[in-house]
């Protein structure tokens, strides 16, 4: 009986740096298959609306949003290719042809800088926070995954939001290093510490809630999966199914939030880059307001589709290689003890 406490308590756990090596390999292989979606609506978005000098962007390696701010009109940029382009297939085939397979992941090698750390922090501290909270409040407890999925999603948006502020002015004013701490050091002593945290509420206006739908919903289907099934251990086709099935609807739900981030963060970056004085900064239910009475209650839902096309297979990828991972050391340690 001792030895079977044991195996549930001790042999199903996997280590930190376990956790962090499960989250990294899942990250990669997330950003590898997802980013290429975003690539080319980027490329097709910049053929119909050509970007000019400080428009901003918002590009998703599939782990998270990075706002890119538009270099010069004669720069050599990846989404300032030409390109004649009907459509997406159209879009994919002509890029592999003219330009190489390698165009499909412009822009993703400075964007892993910040997704990993992001990643990793994430999902190691939503499984330390899912097995305290379950010694805490009982092994069933329907609460656990929405308390676990908001606090580890709440903590790692907090650690990243000032790097990520950090490299996007990096980018958008080409600065070095020494000019980037002198430029973050005067901001700081004319605004305060709280300045490198701006644009961080809209980001967790948006991403705690959909952490809390998507950790609650993809843990109730994983149990009804493996209940269904007749197996206690999650399978990859498991893990797949409930992480796309709860990603889209954590998407859908959380889509105004996610209007209102994209349309606050690349106003602020617009109008730093181009200059325009900045105004006091507007309230989220002042943009939705705004977002409303301009294209009607159907505008906090635009771009529903795309960001289907985006969350679904991000969220079944990332989740179903984590689980591999967590399977494969959680074998490694049985065999070990």
């Amino acid at each position: 009986k001792v030895m079977a406490e044991m195996d549930d308590s001790d042999l199903d756990k996997t280590s930190s740096i376990q956790q962090a090596i499960e989250s990294c390999f899942g990250a990669i292989i997330t950003s590898f298959f997802v980013a290429p979606l975003d690539v080319v609506k980027i490329r097709l978005q910049a053929q119909s609306n050509p970007f000019s000098k400080g428009k901003c962007f918002v590009y998703s390696n599939g782990l998270m949003d990075h706002i890119c701010v538009c270099e010069n009109g004669d720069s050599k940029a990846w989404y300032k290719k030409p390109g004649h382009f009907k459509g997406t297939l159209d879009a994919f085939v002509k890029i592999i042809q003219i330009e190489g397979i390698k165009s499909l992941w412009s822009g993703l090698a400075p964007t892993l800088i910040m997704a990993l750390p992001t990643t990793v922090i994430y999902f190691a501290c939503y499984d330390q926070l899912h097995e305290a909270l379950k010694s805490r409040l009982g092994k069933d407890d329907d609460h656990i995954p929405v308390l676990a999925g908001s606090l580890s999603r709440f903590g790692s948006v907090t650690v990243v939001s000032p790097l990520e502020l950090i490299r996007t002015r990096m980018q958008s004013r080409q600065l070095s290093y020494k000019q980037l701490y002198t430029y973050i050091s005067n901001e700081v002593a004319r605004d305060g510490w709280l300045s490198l945290w701006r644009g961080w509420s809209s980001t967790v206006l948006r991403d705690v809630p959909f952490s809390a739908i998507y950790w609650y919903n993809y843990e109730r289907f994983k149990k009804m999966m493996c209940k269904k099934v007749g197996t206690h251990e999650s399978t990859f086709f498991i893990a797949f199914t409930s992480g796309a099935a709860s990603g889209s609807i954590a998407a859908v739900i959380t889509l105004p939030f996610d209007v209102v981030k994209t349309h606050r963060q690349t106003e602020l970056w617009e109008r730093e880059t181009l200059k325009i004085p900045q105004r006091n900064c507007t309230s989220i239910w002042a943009v939705m307001k705004k977002i409303v009475a301009k294209n009607g209650i159907t505008g906090l839902f635009a771009g529903i589709i795309p960001r289907l096309i985006k969350v679904a297979p991000a969220c079944a990828i990332m989740i179903s290689t984590y689980e591999y991972g967590k399977s494969f050391f959680r074998h490694l340690n049985e065999k070990k003890n």
